[in-house]
This record gives structure tokens, C-alpha cells and sequence, in this order.
């Protein structure tokens, strides 16, 4: 596998991480805010599918036709990183899905030196590369993922990739308590 091979799988890996942390969820859980800056499981992946257009799209000059009134200078503040009333999690999917498509085109399309531009970037830093710019869309969407994770923990106390991740430790919930409190008895401590 090659370097934009290598590149691309992790990026299409976490976004489908991203995207699964809604399954199984009521559309009110999926869109409520979870954090005292409104962060929701919909809304970060909105932002995602959002900024995935920008940096795969206009940055390469191959801006995508789905029209998001969110980014517009009039839209509400931070509208990317929230579901509207009229937008369903239908949409939002849709979104993320026409997204990936889009990038992965591009992907496809330019070799891992090929020259952008990012307009919302100052100075010298905003001339980019392919390579750039799908390592900069990984480690976003890992990032992203990483919160999506902790807020689905918070609505109904799933964690990781399912019962089955190997990468989490898998504990009954009286043993998550007493973990807990005993990893908050040594955090006093500390006071």
C-alpha cells in the first residue's frame, strides 16, 4: 500500500468511527448538546463533513455543489457544530456520506504533491499539498471522533468500537464504579 493508500484508509477508518457513534440512538440523543459549549454527536459530524468539503473541494479548486448556508458570513454563530431545527439526521448523513465521496474523489484524482491553496489560512502557510491536507483531515476527524466518543459514553455509557474493541477494557458496571472511585480517591489526593 502506498503512502495516499495508507493515508486515505486511516481518514475513511475514523470517519466511519465518527459515524457510528449515532447507531442506535433516538434523533434527540444524536443532536442534543452535550457540554457546556453545546458540543452534540450531529454537530461534530456536520463540522466534519463541513470543513472535509473545504479542504478537499475549494482548496484544490474543485468546490463541491451542495450549498451549506451554515458557513454564509450572515449564518448563526458556530452553525456548523449544531443540527438545526430543519436539518433531520437524515440530512446530516447525507452530508457526511456526499462528503466523503467528494473527497475521496479528489483524493483519487491528485498525486500526494499536488499544490492548494487554503484561503481561510494566513500568510505562507496557507499554500499546501495533497499530503498536507489529508494529514491535516486525519488527525481532525481522529480528533473529532475522540469527542464523539466521550459523548456517547455520557448518553447511554457505550464506549469504544462495541462490546468486542479490544482496545477497551471491558469491566462489569459495578467494576467501572469502583475503577472510578478509586481513580478519583488517588485524584483527591492531589486537592
Amino acid at each position: 500500500m502506498d503512502d495516499k493508500a495508507v493515508l486515505l484508509n486511516y481518514l475513511q477508518l475514523r470517519r466511519a468511527d465518527l459515524l457510528s457513534k449515532i447507531d442506535g440512538l433516538s434523533d434527540y440523543d444524536a443532536r442534543r448538546p452535550m457540554t457546556p459549549t453545546g458540543t452534540s454527536l450531529l454537530g461534530l459530524l456536520k463540522h466534519v463533513a463541513s470543513v472535509q468539503l473545504g479542504y478537499f473541494g475549494e482548496v484544490f479548486g474543485r468546490p463541491s455543489e451542495k450549498k451549506l448556508p451554515w458557513i454564509d458570513d450572515d449564518a448563526p454563530l458556530d452553525a456548523d457544530m449544531w443540527a438545526g431545527a430543519k436539518e433531520s439526521r437524515a440530512d446530516i448523513v447525507e452530508l457526511h456520506e456526499l462528503s466523503a465521496r467528494h473527497s475521496d474523489q479528489t483524493i483519487d484524482m491528485l498525486s500526494l504533491d499536488a499544490k492548494g491553496e487554503v484561503p481561510w489560512w494566513t500568510g505562507e502557510r496557507r499554500h499546501v499539498t495533497l499530503h498536507q491536507i489529508l494529514v491535516h483531515m486525519c488527525v481532525e476527524t481522529a480528533r473529532h471522533a475522540g469527542h464523539a466518543d466521550i459523548l456517547r459514553e455520557l448518553i447511554d455509557g457505550a464506549i469504544g468500537n462495541g462490546p468486542k474493541d479490544p482496545n477497551v477494557s471491558h469491566r462489569t458496571a459495578e467494576e467501572w464504579v469502583a475503577y472510578r472511585a478509586e481513580l478519583e480517591a488517588v485524584a483527591r489526593t492531589f486537592r
